[in-house]
């Protein structure tokens, strides 16, 4: 079992944004769920439209969440404007993963699968990228 107190205080600070951007993260990801689920599920719109709601849901909550719990403490906060440009084109990143998820796993062009294949993807790979992009690149 890892305790705590055998880890560096930069090992320990790292180990605790990744826990909150998790809960931040599952958060956000299920909030996106929500949107992105029904919609796409009852053809209510196409899945890319439906995808397209979701992020603008995820993002803008998640940044909030993100830059006020997350990443709380970390980084030179004296360009704010900065930060939040850094954080919206992580954001267009991850709405890009998404998108190309959503084609390829559901687009009659690609591999025609069921509505919630994307989900899959969506909730393991996206996560893992944008945390790494916001920790060293987003709130540095």
């Amino acid at each position: 079992m890892l305790m705590l107190s055998t880890l560096s205080p930069e090992r320990r600070t790292i180990l605790g944004q990744l826990i909150r951007f998790g809960l931040v993260g599952g958060f956000v990801t299920g909030l996106y769920a929500v949107v992105y689920s029904p919609l796409a599920k009852f053809h209510v719109v196409s899945p890319q439209i439906a995808n397209f709601c979701g992020y603008i849901t995820a993002v803008l909550t998640g940044y909030v969440l993100h830059s006020r719990w997350s990443f709380r403490g970390h980084g030179n906060r004296d360009n704010p404007a900065g930060t939040t440009f850094r954080f919206f084109l992580v954001s267009l990143v991850s709405y890009a993963l998404n998108a190309a998820f959503v084609f390829v796993l559901t687009d009659s062009k690609a591999l025609g699968g069921p509505w919630w294949w994307p989900l899959i993807p969506i909730v393991f790979v996206t996560p893992a990228i944008t945390f790494l992009l916001n920790r060293y690149w987003v709130f540095r």
